[in-house]
């Protein structure tokens, strides 16, 4: 046996794991059997413990407490376990609510067990005291850093625990529970002496129950005028989910005293959905849902009312009514996926000021009457800065900085005395124009500092973002939008600000990005490069600045073969805080290919492909291609997708990585999908790019003899899982597919799906074509389905499952089907995932080999 394992390639043989009775012995493992089986399932162990590893231990030091000495590492204990996945919840339109506990089902099934507090000086580690039993999340640092909130969660209620970051002591200062049902998270005021949050009201009724003698039928009516919804998978539907959601709705706003645990209610009871308080603690932006409810869109699109008010309760004044988003005039509600109206607001990037002197927001100047010449500014309405002041009236506004040009983002320093501008052509980058930052000194408006400038459409002449006050680093975007009103870092002086941003070759392939840091005066624009990362094998980039002025940072570096650990930066000096740990080294490893493959049309495309650890050249394998094709409209706009490819990035798993086949003997091939055409017809040739771009990647891994051409098998997720059952309907390619949480019929979606936004009754031979339903009597080889059966994204409901695998059973097609109870589109529970891998992996044994062979799972050389 021994010498037999030395002649053949490592990572064809491992041992079988009999999934479904612990009674099962080396040699009986029956792939039928795994399929067949009732019961969860597990897969064999190389996979389980690669899906069960414990990277969530592992950490990246970006958290940093508001004096720069500590980072939060929440500490999680891997997937959801089954008794807390399937613990009873209400389903209200969108919204689940765990009602035994009166909050979120998030925050009882995405929860952790511990919180520890990693010293920016020297990485060492804080536990923060967590009560025996209770679950954790939230955690969040007061304005000074000196202590720390969290939720703790148990069984029954949430409440708000406060830490001490020193010692880790904690204590819980609620006294009753929170309800964290519309509003999931809480607050500090700017003094740390208070925290807001919303508390399950003091005289609350039960319950309600409902009636099981029916009172009416369920019933909708359509409005005037056209509605173009998607298809949504929760909506209401009767008067006691109206009842019910306004009883789990409907909160007290309340402000705690951190030291004494009193309690000030602030108004009455409320379906508030959001609050946010102003910095001295004064007053608080409340948004309230609005009834009349809806039967036709999610909760999450339903009326609200946003109001400013002091702290009895008194409303200031009334900033926005949004009417319930039905979809009737353009007016589309928001779904995963799918865009919302891209209107501006009257007022844009409202928020409050740090330094607590009212709201500020972007506002362009109200549009002349028909009947008026606009003369000044060639006839551009000027766009402004301004300030609302307390008591919220119309004497209380003022202009706080004017442009000619409009404005998309605006930020201040820390005292408030210099305005930092972004300027970006609508509708972003892509349309090109200058995108212009730059500087006014309030007590100068007249004079602008320019910062930054260039064309939206050179992506390599970037020169970085400003860099944001508190010790974070900027996302893409910074200063153009969020409930914040940013605090841009300045030097202590108030000379310089600093310019964030990573620099990329033209040829991804031959450098990595090179993260930088640049110091830049304000009034001269000169520049010196504080930080500039080592891309030579590695990756570093700066996750949290702990003093720009001396120069330290938190820098995260590693390589294809190192993972990610946090160093301290200071003087050019780095000194390790983390000890994270690779948990699927053999993953790490395992040999992989990056290469261009070109369709007959010459449209080229990547494809990266994962082989077995051990592999030898040559060596045909049965292969499992992975795939989610995305559209384009040419070469160009393909290519730009690929600029910021990151060769020394440290290769990540998760719970569902497909590669994790190649330890079963199966090489692993991910290939692009270029779907192409004219914008907004682009589907127009879906299954003419998706043949063609599958047989130009099996003909390039044959001639690289790296696949059985015999033995393909294909799968994907959601859009990946369509686009499979397309493949298999519309090429002889592939014997066995896995389809999970798709969509297998598009006329089931007539209202725009996807980038499509043509109707189907304007396009009807593009629904019908791109419709695996439809041609699954010509479907070649045998399909796994699975799907989660509490699915809330907008297209892929869960019914589409049991109507494609009917009618692939009623015309004799070899497939399987697998719902599962309480997952959304994905899956997310230990007990799901484990048994998607199990039969996955069975399903493979069985249609990726001759059926005189072992199966791949299977050790031969025992």
């Amino acid at each position: 046996m021994i010498s037999m394992m030395r002649r053949l390639p490592l990572g064809l043989f491992f041992f079988a794991v009999l999934v479904a009775a612990p009674a099962a012995v080396l040699g009986q493992y029956d792939p039928h059997a795994v399929l067949a089986q009732k019961e969860f399932v597990t897969p064999p162990s190389a996979i389980a413990d690669m899906v069960l590893a414990p990277r969530h231990l592992n950490v990246t030091l970006q958290d940093v407490s508001p004096d720069r000495r500590w980072f939060i590492h929440e500490i999680g204990d891997g997937p959801v376990t089954m008794d807390r996945f399937s613990k009873e919840f209400d389903e209200l339109g969108g919204v689940f609510i765990d009602y035994r506990a009166n909050r979120h089902r998030n925050l009882t099934i995405r929860t952790d067990v511990g919180i520890h507090l990693i010293s920016a000086a020297d990485g060492s580690v804080t536990e923060i005291d967590v009560p025996s039993g209770v679950r954790v999340s939230n955690a969040t640092w007061s304005p000074d850093g000196s202590r720390l909130a969290f939720f703790g969660h148990t069984d029954d209620e949430t409440h708000i625990y406060v830490a001490d970051p020193r010692s880790g002591d904690s204590r819980r200062i609620t006294r009753r529970p929170v309800l964290a049902t519309m509003v999931t998270g809480f607050e500090w005021t700017s003094d740390g002496d208070e925290i807001a949050t919303i508390l399950v009201p003091q005289r609350r009724t039960a319950r309600p129950i409902e009636s099981r003698v029916p009172v009416g039928p369920q019933v909708k009516q359509t409005e005037e005028g056209k509605n173009m919804l998607r298809t949504y998978a929760s909506l209401m539907a009767t008067p006691y989910d109206e009842e019910l959601l306004e009883w789990h709705a409907t909160g007290q706003l309340a402000l705690v005293q951190v030291d004494s645990r009193d309690v000030e209610e602030v108004g009455e009871p409320a379906m508030i959905t959001s609050f946010d308080f102003s910095p001295t603690g004064e007053y608080a932006r409340v948004e309230i849902m609005q009834k009349p409810f809806s039967y036709v869109v999610p909760v999450r699109s339903f009326g609200h009312v946003e109001e400013v008010w002091d702290r009895d309760g008194a409303v200031m004044v009334e900033l926005e009514v949004t009417e319930t988003q039905t979809g009737l005039d353009g007016n589309l509600p928001t779904a995963p996926g799918v865009g919302g109206a891209d209107d501006d607001p009257e007022r844009r990037q409202l928020a409050w000021r740090e330094d607590g002197a009212g709201l500020t927001f972007l506002q362009q100047e109200q549009a002349p009457d028909e009947d008026e010449e606009a003369e000044e500014s060639n006839g551009r309405r000027a766009d402004r800065v301004m300030l609302w002041a307390p008591p919220f009236d119309e004497g209380s506004l003022s202009v706080v900085y004017e442009s000619s040009a409009r404005m998309s983002g605006h930020m201040f320093s820390e005292d408030h005395e210099m305005l930092f501008i972004v300027e970006r052509p609508r509708g972003g980058g892509d349309n090109g124009g200058t995108i212009k930052e730059y500087a006014i000194d309030l007590d100068d408006p007249e004079t602008t500092y320019t910062l930054v400038e260039y064309d939206s459409e050179d992506f390599y002449a970037n020169p970085g973002t400003l860099l944001p006050a508190g010790g974070g680093v900027p996302a893409r975007g910074f200063g153009e939008g969020g409930n914040e009103a940013v605090v841009v870092e300045t030097s202590a002086d108030g000379r310089y600000a600093y310019l964030y941003g990573s620099a990329y070759d033209e040829d991804p392939m031959a450098a990595s990005p090179r993260n930088f840091l640049d110091r830049i005066e304000i009034r001269t624009g000169e520049k010196d490069r504080v930080f500039e990362a080592n891309n030579d094998d590695q990756h570093e980039e700066i996750v949290a600045v702990l003093d720009a002025d001396a120069g330290s940072f938190i820098v995260s570096r590693e390589s294809p073969t190192e993972i990610a650990q946090s160093f301290l930066w200071t003087g050019g000096q780095r000194m390790q805080l983390t000890e994270n740990i690779d948990y699927t080294p053999t993953m790490t490893s395992a040999p992989r290919q990056r290469f261009t493959v070109e369709r007959p049309d010459g449209f080229r495309f990547l494809v990266n492909v994962t082989l077995p650890p051990g592999y030898q050249e040559g060596t045909r394998l049965p292969a499992m291609f992975w795939f989610y094709p995305r559209e384009y409209t040419d070469q160009e706009s393909y290519d730009e997708r690929g600029r910021t490819y990151n060769k020394n990035a440290f290769p990540n798993f998760g719970t569902r990585s497909m590669q994790y086949l190649v330890q079963l003997g199966y090489a692993v091939v991910e290939p692009d999908a270029p779907i192409v055409g004219e914008r907004g017809q682009m589907n127009n040739n879906y299954e003419y790019d998706l043949r063609n771009n599958l047989s130009a990647v099996i003909d390039e891994l044959d001639r690289r003899e790296l696949i059985d051409r015999s033995k393909l098998g294909i799968g994907g997720h959601s859009y990946g899982s369509f686009s499979t059952a397309n493949a298999m309907v519309h090429t002889p390619f592939f014997k066995a597919g896995i389809a999970g949480d798709g969509n297998f019929n598009r006329t089931l979606t007539p209202l725009m799906f996807q980038s499509e936004r043509r109707i189907f009754w304007d396009a009807k031979d593009t629904y019908t074509r791109m419709s695996p339903f439809y041609y699954a009597n010509e479907m070649t080889g045998a399909l796994l389905i699975y799907h989660g059966l509490q699915d809330q994204n907008v297209g892929t409901a869960p019914d589409h499952a049991p109507r494609m695998f009917h009618a692939l059973n009623g015309l004799g097609k070899e497939a399987a089907m697998y719902l599962y109870p309480y997952e959304d589109h994905g899956p997310a529970s230990r007990s799901t995932l484990l048994d998607l891998w199990g039969r996955w992996t069975a399903w493979l044994d069985v249609h990726l080999r001759d059926v005189t062979s072992q199966p791949v799972t299977q050790d031969q050389g025992m």
